[in-house]
């Protein structure tokens, strides 16, 4: 119930208070929400709706349309995505904070949904050059058992949501409003039917209404569920570079794909490409070399090599050979150690981690000693 006071009180990102909710926990961060017990930092953001207090009602809305609230406190929650979040500098960017809860609607696991997923976005003016080459990777990746991740608009996201639905893979709409309310209203039934099979899924309450900050901060969301952004077809001043530019801060790889050059809808694409800011791919099996899991080689196997770190790409083993063999560093020493941005050092760190490459103690991060010696070692 605290948690979705609070989420109801600010009503999208909050990184003062998710301080407050980190330093005392969430229950007595309502209580001082609710008192006005707080530092001058929260009291602006929390004056409008702390009075309010309209918990059961939400959750009575959530029950009645088959969704549900998830808190970081359930199994559920995909704090391994989030993490990324966490790591980011709210004073660069107020909404960069982790959500306080998500609201969702739908019949799959979250945390499962995110584990292997994309965000596929475009131009809401799409051609159908662009809704031809969305549905073939899109519907390709969740053949494969990607999870194809969108936020419900016209045009290239709509797409991606149907060509998952179409080969009955998994997909995720991420609203900028309430789940209860379909955005755009036409496409409630495709709303509908990704809650029947696939996520439905807001930071915002339920009866939230869009508005245009939103959906900036929604983007974020979908660049944190996902282990990639595809841009398939983007305008120069389009809201899909918003969420490449979200990608880039998590350390996720950012994809585009090449339109005809006298094409204004492919222009951002383009741009993007050419500034260093996406890579090129065309088809499904270009997005998985980019943007797939850490793939280790298996001991023994022909032709393959001896040791983990030699199946390393991308920021992951620049930060690796930024480790010394001996001793530790802290991110920021590594950062400018392997060229990196802090924070796609802080994003590479985890995952090689997770790798059993890496640890971490009170002097930072160090390299493990895998079990398999490479022959350098011997």
């Amino acid at each position: 119930m605290a948690w979705v006071y609070l989420s109801r009180v600010v009503a999208g990102p909050c990184a003062p208070l998710s301080a407050l909710i980190e330093s005392v926990g969430v229950v007595e961060a309502a209580r001082a929400v609710r008192e006005c017990a707080l530092p001058q930092s929260l009291r602006g953001p929390t004056e409008q709706r702390r009075g309010s207090d309209s918990a059961a009602r939400d959750l009575e809305v959530m029950e009645r349309i088959g969704g549900r609230v998830v808190t970081p406190d359930d199994p559920e929650w995909p704090s391994w995505r989030l993490l990324g979040l966490a790591q980011l500098d709210p004073g660069q960017d107020r909404d960069c904070a982790v959500p306080l809860v998500l609201w969702v609607r739908g019949p799959r696991s979250l945390l499962e949904s995110s584990d292997r997923a994309l965000a596929v976005v475009g131009a809401r003016c799409s051609s159908g050059y662009g809704n031809q080459v969305t549905g073939e990777i899109a519907g390709d990746l969740a053949a494969k058992g990607w999870t194809i991740v969108s936020g419900a608009a016209f045009g290239i996201d709509g797409m991606a949501h149907r060509a998952a639905l179409a080969v009955g893979g998994p997909t995720i709409a991420v609203l900028a409003c309430g789940v209860d309310r379909p955005y755009p209203a036409q496409h409630d039934r495709l709303l509908a039917e990704i809650a029947e099979t696939g996520l439905v899924v807001s930071e915002y309450p339920p009866g939230t209404t869009a508005h245009k900050h939103q959906f900036l901060a929604r983007n974020r969301l979908v660049a944190a569920l996902t282990d990639g952004v595809l841009v398939v077809e983007a305008g120069l001043r389009s809201g899909a570079r918003n969420t490449v530019k979200w990608a880039r801060r998590l350390g996720r790889p950012a994809l585009a794909v090449p339109g005809p050059v006298t094409s204004a809808a492919s222009v951002g694409c383009h741009r993007m490409i050419r500034d260093g800011e996406a890579l090129l791919v065309t088809r499904a099996e270009e997005v998985i070399d980019e943007a797939g899991p850490l793939r280790l080689p298996v001991s023994g196997s022909a032709g393959q090599a001896t040791c983990p770190e030699d199946a390393l790409s991308g920021d992951e083993a620049l930060v690796f050979a930024a480790l010394p063999k001996i001793g530790s560093r802290l991110p920021r020493e590594l950062a400018q150690q392997s060229g990196l941005s802090l924070p796609a050092v802080r994003a590479a760190l985890p995952a090689l981690e997770l790798a059993e490459l890496v640890g971490t103690d009170e002097g930072g991060w160090y390299r493990k000693r895998t079990r398999h010696r490479c022959p350098e070692d011997k």
